[in-house]
């Protein structure tokens, strides 16, 4: 079976669910607060694990009881935990999320041990990259670290893929190591300067990232599918699943986390996409971001009924 290294953040992710996200000043009721296990690098390696793909995850939390709980939690989740250490003194990273009633989502984060994701604590775990097929890197850690796990995967003729979270610039030599990029409109824009409304900025956009030296282009379009681009093709629409979402927190990362699964299977791309679809859509029908993500035998389940 292909190998896949996940590298990247977990958090506690602490849930209000809110009638309307608050204005500045304002104080509002919320309902249904509870606390999840999260972290966009903890999303997609448990997406993977769930979805069937060998996957080892690099990260770490801290020294406390939420920590232990939460890697207990990863390895019922079939991912593979030996590159997962407690940092003495530090917390295990938060997130603190507003749901509101259209089941949007606003976030606030805290890295905690996620900040002590450094360049030398890498260099502690570089062999499970080297022995990899793929590398699924975000950007809640420190981006050093991420650049030179990208480094490492290129050296050793590893994928790269990068889902450019939480929208932030980034050099241009470390998007020159990126096989694959799953950026949100908000991230392409970040990332190109190019608005991201319709087909056409998504075709510009798309066009600015391949320039850059990326191969693929997936920008993630919330209810409306993706757009994907392959360098020398035409790029398009691939719509997804129409459901009824009550909450998105997980979705992109159940995506990303279940299309790279697909491809390391040997799926080709529409079929890796429409699989990542199914496994986004059921996601987001459900509350919380790990709580909400689904198995495989969900995902072939939902794709046999849309046949």
């Amino acid at each position: 079976m292909a190998k896949l290294v996940v590298m990247g953040s977990i958090n506690a992710d602490h849930i209000l669910n809110l009638e309307s996200f608050p204005l500045p000043g304002e104080t509002v009721k919320g309902k249904q607060y509870r606390v999840a296990f999260g972290g966009k690098g903890a999303n997609q390696a448990v997406a993977a694990g769930r979805c069937g793909a060998d996957i080892t995850f690099i990260a770490c939390v801290g020294q406390d009881d939420i920590g232990e709980r939460i890697r207990q939690q990863l390895v019922k989740d079939n991912v593979k935990t030996s590159s997962i250490e407690i940092i003495e003194g530090e917390t295990t990273g938060v997130a603190l999320i507003f749901v509101n009633q259209q089941g949007e989502n606003v976030i606030a984060i805290s890295a905690g041990a996620n900040g002590v994701l450094t360049p030398d604590y890498f260099l502690r775990y570089e062999q499970v990259v080297k022995e990899a097929d793929a590398l699924l890197l975000q950007l809640e850690t420190p981006l050093e670290t991420v650049q030179l796990a990208a480094e490492t995967a290129k050296q050793h003729h590893a994928k790269v893929i990068l889902n450019p979270a939480p929208a932030q610039k980034i050099s241009e030599q470390l998007l020159s190591l990126v096989d694959i990029i799953t950026p949100n409109e908000t991230e392409a824009e970040c990332l190109t300067g190019i608005a991201v409304k319709d087909a056409a900025g998504a075709e510009k956009a798309s066009q600015a990232l391949h320039n850059k030296g990326i191969e693929t282009v997936i920008i993630t379009l919330g209810g409306r599918g993706v757009w994907l681009s392959e360098k020398g093709k035409k790029g398009k629409i691939v719509p997804g699943f129409k459901v009824e979402a009550i909450d998105t927190i997980a979705a992109g990362d159940t995506f990303n986390g279940a299309l790279i699964t697909g491809l390391l299977e040997g799926k080709e791309m529409l079929t890796a996409i429409r699989f990542a679809h199914a496994a986004a859509a059921i996601a987001v029908t459900r509350e919380g971001a790990q709580p909400a993500i689904p198995w495989r035998n969900e995902i072939d389940a939902f794709l046999s009924e849309q046949d």
